[in-house]
């Protein structure tokens, strides 16, 4: 079972009850609800919010290849995956992404969890602006985007 979404701010949020429903099922003896919060201070600077902004097609793209690489490198079939990640301004403490994996096993669940969050930061083409208390915001440094070509 596999769920990816970018929720646009300016049309809906982001609800930890979809991603709790979503992987709820007696199949599974696991699960772990990952989100990732805007943090008060980055870098000594005092951050008062962040503006997500995707590549929207090719951050699900990046996310479909994350799920299905699950099976092929780390050997784990039995799985629910939930994730979305938010396209606009997050505030303070407010959530920017929700992971939710369950699975047979606690092992599998937080090694399922890690891979994830750990994928996307080094290629889903998703851009952090931050914002700081001085009302200065700069785009943070990203990672290049590393793209998968079936035909190399």
């Amino acid at each position: 079972m596999f769920h990816a979404k970018i929720i646009n701010l300016k049309k809906e949020k982001i609800e930890f009850k979809k991603a709790e429903d979503f992987i709820a099922s007696s199949k599974f003896g696991a699960s772990l609800i990952f989100t990732g919060t805007v943090r008060e201070i980055n870098e000594n600077k005092k951050v008062t919010g962040i503006t997500y902004d995707s590549h929207d097609q090719m951050v699900i793209k990046s996310f479909k290849e994350i799920y299905n690489e699950i099976k092929e490198k780390l050997k784990l079939e039995s799985k629910a995956v939930f994730i979305e990640h938010v396209k606009g301004y997050v505030g303070l403490g407010e959530i920017g992404i929700i992971i939710a994996v369950a699975c047979p096993h606690k092992t599998e669940a937080y090694i399922i969890s890690r891979y994830i969050i750990e994928e996307i930061k080094k290629r889903s083409p998703i851009w952090k602006k931050e914002h700081y208390e001085n009302e200065e915001s700069e785009w943070l440094k990203g990672n290049s985007i590393k793209i998968k070509n079936e035909n190399y």
